[in-house]
């Protein structure tokens, strides 16, 4: 059974969430994407609290900027260290060790996991990535690979000051072809029923300004036409992950490709790929049972 909070945290932030299994468990949590809120985890968030599977307590938070959780309108409240410490100080409002056992993240929510397995290494058992760049990769392929820079032309489309307003028009129209741009799996597109639209139109009602503001505030994003890209260079030690870490990829993720797969040994010494066949970007929605399996396999295996 789900359960839906509110938790306001110390730094001032507040967020909405999905939970599943009784508090003071190993704590497992999920971050979700763009354009997606933390309802997507649903099935992951009660598999999971089975004891079968774990037994654990699964908590899936709104990001800042989506759903009811706070969306301040302000850019810079977007920086990702801010989104690192409210996925930290949730997790200290779970347990008093602040520790995530697992942590499951796709898309932008990859993007703060990479960040809190970086920040957070003591308090953090194990990683889990779907089709979300490291830095590191990202960083590379936008300065050196055509490819992937035309493939991530639309971040900067999302960051122009009325991408909201763009995106809201017909019934968010342009919305929905952030889904069915991607190649359809065997299944085609029969995830997106219009109850999974309902759910959606719910949150993207709730705002979009939040979730613009990411792509505003990242300068990892392709060089505007007759411009240079201006992406920063990390040190190292702002990109390594020492904890054990599965990458879970659908190979047909029109937006990230298979490049970004190439040199993540480099940063993360502990990890395991796993690529996925005729899957897209929304794999979490087109085979939930594959991704939970391929997790629990993972968690299964000793450090």
């Amino acid at each position: 059974m789900i359960e839906t909070f509110t938790r306001a945290l110390p730094n001032g932030t507040t967020l909405s969430c999905r939970a599943s299994g009784a508090a003071g468990r190993p704590l497992m949590m999920f971050l979700h994407g763009f354009p997606e809120a933390a309802f997507i985890w649903d099935e992951l968030l009660e598999y999971f609290a089975r004891p079968e599977n774990g037994g654990f307590r699964c908590v899936a938070p709104n990001l800042r900027g989506f759903e009811a959780s706070s969306s301040p309108t302000d850019v810079a409240a977007y920086r990702p260290h801010l989104l690192v410490q409210d996925v930290a100080e949730l997790a200290a409002s779970e347990n008093p060790q602040g520790r995530i056992d697992v942590l499951v993240a796709h898309d932008w929510g990859g993007a703060f996991g990479w960040g809190y397995a970086n920040q957070h290494a003591d308090r953090l058992g194990k990683l889990v990535i779907i089709n979300s760049p490291h830095p590191g990769t990202f960083a590379r392929e936008l300065l050196n690979n055509p490819a992937q820079q035309a493939a991530s032309a639309y971040m900067n489309f999302l960051a122009r000051p009325d991408a909201e307003a763009l995106l809201a028009e017909d019934d968010f129209r342009r919305m929905w072809t952030f889904f069915e741009r991607m190649k359809a799996g065997p299944d085609g597109y029969g995830w997106l029923t219009e109850e999974v639209k309902n759910r959606y139109r719910e949150v993207w009602r709730a705002g979009l300004t939040g979730a613009c503001n990411l792509y505003r505030i990242t300068p990892l994003k392709p060089a505007m036409p007759g411009q240079t890209a201006q992406i920063p260079t990390l040190p190292i030690e702002r990109l390594t992950v020492a904890v054990p870490t599965l990458v879970l990829w659908a190979l047909d993720d029109a937006a990230l490709l298979p490049g970004l797969l190439e040199g993540l040994e480099a940063y993360v010494p502990q990890i395991e790929i796993r690529r996925i066949p005729d899957a897209t970007h929304w794999v979490v929605h087109e085979q939930p049972n594959l991704v939970a399996g391929e997790i629990k396999a993972f968690l299964e295996r000793p450090r």
